[in-house]
Formats: structure tokens, C-alpha cells, sequence
């Protein structure tokens, strides 16, 4: 049974940090594609932050609003996933989602629908 289970969220003032983790069972993080998406309230779900795999060495892409913010890593050897979130604003307030993608799926990397696995995800909560 795949299992992925975020943590790290909480409430922080604009301008603060805050690290979300993703732990992974199940499933092979090596080699296959993770992200980082987030929904806010009313709002569609979408991609902030991938780590692609397929290679020795996974590649990171982010969205737009988040770039030089945020930064994703993965753990191989412990299945994990990061996000370090830096200069948090009030509109980063999402429920933040890990997923899982295979590797043999190219593209459409911040597509939702192009993910296999989902997180149950963690809020953040940025006042300003």
C-alpha cells in the first residue's frame, strides 16, 4: 500500500519559514517524479514545486510564484521528500500536498492529474 504523509505545516508570520516533510512507504522515491502542490480555499489545486527523476540526479522545477522561495530536495536513502519554504506571504496560505508520479510519465509536470499518489496534506498558514 502506498502511503505518503506530510508534516511541517503550521501558522507563521510573513516573512518566516517553514520545512514540510513527506514520508514515504510503499513506494520508490528514487528515480520517479515527486511535487509539492497546494490548494487555498476556493481555489484549484496547483503545482508549486517538482523533483524530477529519471536520472541519477533529480532536477527541480518550481512555479512562477514561488521561485527563489522555495526549494525542493529529496532523501533517497530515507524515501522522504522536503520543501523549504523561505519569505513566506500571506498567499502561500494553502493545504500544501505531496505526490507521487512514475517515471515513465513525461510532461505537464505541474498537471495534478498527471500524479499517482496523493498525501493527505498539511496547512500553512501565513499572516501578515
Amino acid at each position: 500500500q502506498v502511503r505518503l504523509v506530510e508534516s511541517g505545516g503550521g501558522s507563521v508570520q510573513a516573512g518566516g519559514s517553514l520545512t514540510l516533510s513527506c514520508a514515504v512507504s510503499g513506494y520508490t522515491v528514487a528515480g520517479n517524479h515527486m511535487g509539492w502542490f497546494r490548494q487555498a480555499p476556493g481555489k484549484a489545486r496547483e503545482g508549486v514545486a517538482i523533483s524530477l527523476g529519471g536520472s541519477d540526479t533529480s532536477i527541480p522545477l518550481y512555479a512562477d510564484p514561488v521561485k527563489g522561495r522555495f526549494t525542493v530536495s529529496r532523501n533517497n536513502a530515507e524515501n522522504t521528500v522536503t520543501l523549504q519554504m523561505n519569505n513566506l506571504k500571506p498567499e502561500d496560505t494553502a493545504v500544501y500536498y505531496c505526490a507521487a508520479r512514475f517515471r515513465r510519465s513525461w510532461g505537464a509536470w505541474f498537471d495534478p492529474m498527471r500524479y499517482n499518489y496523493w498525501g493527505q496534506g498539511t496547512q500553512v498558514t501565513v499572516s501578515s
